[in-house]
């Protein structure tokens, strides 16, 4: 069901004619609702460029077929079509999933397309005085008939998709032979958990596109076809990683570390196992695991919060984490140059899910910024504790892989602080809240190093994707944005290709509502 409420086209409409005086004056007018009525009994095609509408009227009238072409009109919340001549309508209203409104009283179906189940936002559906079958009629006169009747309809649609295309390999640039370089590809994948996919928030989709029976076998053919060396998965479920995830990468050469999000600590045994978290798998030909570290950001918020009410009562009450894996690369990966190198090549391998809501842009942001400062004392240790034979111990020494489901666009703060290395501590996301002075705690030079206005920190990232090569991440019909991530620290790595997007005009053929 939609989530703003729906007002109803005024039934007691009142139409005024712009006079020759004001047309001369050069008054605009603006009307989004019209109404034919005169026993018509055809409708011309002009009345299809007018996309505009929102509403349109053309009921008591003779009509015994509705064109395709009503389908031109994406705009339209009304529609009513009640005491005409119908006797059948076309697919295509389908499509038009704006309806929030269809009439069709007092007409002559007997039946009705299966694809008006799409019309996911529809909440009054007339059917009354039609011959339809009765199968049909006894679910629409349920207690929330038209809900029922749409859903039936919608899970019973006969689905014949075109192939979906493949997304094209973009190469960047081409490897450096004159050096030993280890070449490896790296995926980011937001799996959407079980308990999240529900018709509420997905009502265009079937409930049997929706159960997780089905969605795993994709999600798991997508995975293994795309074969990355590194996987960063977020929105796992407990049970299902060990059951589903590792089970069937372990059989691919994976090996992978979980953490649930912090709440699995809170709940009970049978409820713990449907606590999502992030999970990173990686290739053990390729890698061998070194430590492994979860970062719970509500841990982090409460030892950070220096009495600051907004860091205990916005931050803290997230349970979102970040987990990361601090990886060595074996030696036979490299190929190059006249050798591998000789000291221990690590890497650190990041993956996080940040807090969903758009009102919360200053709960993401400083997420984001304990998640990295609590990767640099993860590189200190490493450099100090490992034998790494390197005669700098500098933590940036150690390369990083930061993926992420952020929830936030190129032009948030967040992206602005992980890109530019630092952000005001005035950033209108910090919403004006208090939080100067634990956010200090965070920056690259500590407490007491010189801030100049800005929370800094210490990686030298660059996103693996130019700003405008992907428009979308997430699609769904209510937003399409980017809002995933590959980070990475461009002083050690560099990109040589990257996985292009889907054909935007595949989805707009195949009326991908999302």
């Amino acid at each position: 069901m939609p989530k703003e409420k729906y007002d109803p086209p005024d039934p007691r409409r009142c139409y005024t004619i712009m006079s020759a005086e004001e047309a001369a004056n050069g008054k605009k007018s603006y009307w989004a609702e019209l109404e034919i009525s005169g026993r018509v009994r055809s409708l011309s095609n002009s009345l299809w460029t007018l996309t505009h509408l929102t509403a349109l009227h053309i009921n008591d009238n003779n009509l015994t077929r509705l064109p395709p072409d009503i389908a031109n009109l994406p705009h339209l919340v009304y529609l009513n079509l009640s005491s005409n001549k119908l006797r059948s309508l076309p697919a295509e209203l389908g499509n038009m999933v704006s309806l929030r409104e269809l009439l069709l009283n007092n007409n002559l179906l007997r039946v009705l397309p299966y694809e008006l189940g799409r019309l996911f936002q529809l909440q009054t559906l007339g059917l009354k005085g039609n011959p339809l079958s009765q199968d049909i009629l006894n679910l629409y006169q349920e207690p929330d008939g038209t809900r029922k009747l749409l859903n039936y309809m919608l899970d019973n649609l006969a689905v014949h998709p075109e192939q979906l295309p493949q997304r094209p390999w973009i190469t960047v640039r081409e490897r450096d032979q004159t050096s030993p370089t280890a070449v490896f590809t790296v995926m980011c994948y937001n799996v959407l958990c079980d308990k999240y996919a529900t018709r509420q928030l997905y009502g265009y989709c079937p409930s049997w596109a929706l159960s997780w029976e089905y969605r795993k076998k994709g999600i798991m053919e997508e995975i293994t076809h795309c074969d990355a060396d590194i996987i960063s998965l977020q929105e796992v479920e407990t049970e299902q990683y060990y059951t589903l995830f590792l089970e069937t990468l372990k059989d691919h050469g994976y090996d992978g570390y979980f953490c649930p999000k912090s709440r699995a600590k809170l709940v009970s045994e049978p409820e713990r196992k449907h606590v999502d978290g992030c999970a990173v798998f990686f290739k053990t030909q390729k890698f061998t695991l070194v430590q492994k570290h979860t970062v719970e950001f509500n841990q982090v918020a409460m030892a950070n919060s220096e009495g600051s009410e907004v860091m205990l009562n916005r931050v803290m009450t997230k349970d979102n984490i970040g987990v990361a894996v601090l990886l060595e690369v074996n030696k036979d990966v490299f190929s190059g140059g006249v050798k591998p190198p000789q000291d221990r090549q690590l890497i650190l391998v990041a993956n996080a899910h940040m807090h969903w809501d758009p009102e919360f842009s200053d709960v993401k942001l400083i997420q984001t910024m304990m998640f990295l400062s609590e990767l640099k004392s993860i590189a200190e240790q490493a450099t100090c504790s490992m034998a790494t034979g390197s005669p700098s111990s500098d933590p940036s020494s150690i390369p990083i892989v930061l993926c992420a489901d952020l929830n936030s666009l190129p032009d948030s703060g967040v992206v602005e602080y992980l890109s530019n290395g630092g952000v005001a501590e005035n950033h209108k996301d910090f919403k004006e809240l208090r939080y100067s002075e634990c956010l200090t705690n965070f920056n690259c030079n500590g407490k007491n190093g010189n801030s100049d206005g800005s929370i800094t920190h210490s990686f030298k990232l660059k996103s693996a994707y130019d700003s405008n090569l992907m428009p979308h991440t997430n699609y769904t019909y209510d937003f399409k944005g980017v809002i995933d991530y590959i980070f990475f620290s461009k002083t050690h790595l560099s990109v040589l290709g990257l996985m292009g997007p889907l054909d935007s005009q595949w989805l707009v053929n195949n009326n991908i509502t999302g």
